[in-house]
């Protein structure tokens, strides 16, 4: 796949462009941003991490602890759907939720077929820990911010994400097999 792409590219590049050089090294306006953009992303997750790591949670589950204590007893297939995410990609994250006594299954009782996911006391309290922590660090972030700011840096990011919208998505998904919660 690669291969078919880079053929298509490489004859209309002349040498002196030095392209890739350009791109790597942030000389263009998108690739500055990019790159502003990963780094604030990196370090968002650092702090996340950092102030929810003594918890025994992963971040990523943090959210879905959050999701689950404000929608009880959905079930896996529900929980993926509203997550964005397949239902192999839950099953992964609630196994390690319920082995770590954060969540359970329940059989629902009008169809013994399926489970209904609960919430733990003990998942309870990471959730309460983990919206402190989201809220904390979501002041941080935006300290200094304007209704403006909030405004333009949202529509600006909508933007983006319509441009990419469709974008080399089934190309990724096929060669990856990998989704992240």
């Amino acid at each position: 796949m690669f291969q078919r792409v880079w053929d298509k590219k490489v004859p209309a590049m002349r040498e002196e462009e030095n392209i890739v050089g350009e791109f790597r090294h942030g000389k263009t306006p998108g690739s500055e941003v990019i790159g502003k953009f990963i780094r604030t992303n990196r370090r968002h997750r650092r702090v996340l991490e950092g102030k929810l790591n003594s918890t025994g949670v992963f971040r990523s589950q943090h959210q879905l602890l959050m999701y689950i204590a404000d929608y009880p007893n959905l079930s896996q297939k529900e929980l993926a759907k509203n997550q964005g995410v397949s239902t192999a990609t839950i099953a992964v994250s609630l196994k390690k939720l319920e082995q770590g006594g954060y969540v359970r299954r329940v059989v629902d009782p009008r169809d013994n077929r399926y489970n209904k996911i609960c919430i733990t006391e003990k998942g309870m309290e990471v959730a309460r820990y983990s919206v402190l922590v989201f809220e904390e660090i979501e002041k941080a972030m935006f300290r200094g911010f304007s209704q403006e700011d909030y405004r333009m840096l949202g529509e600006l990011l909508d933007r983006i994400y319509e441009n990419l919208e469709g974008f080399g998505e089934n190309e990724n998904r096929q060669e990856t097999g990998e989704e992240e919660l």
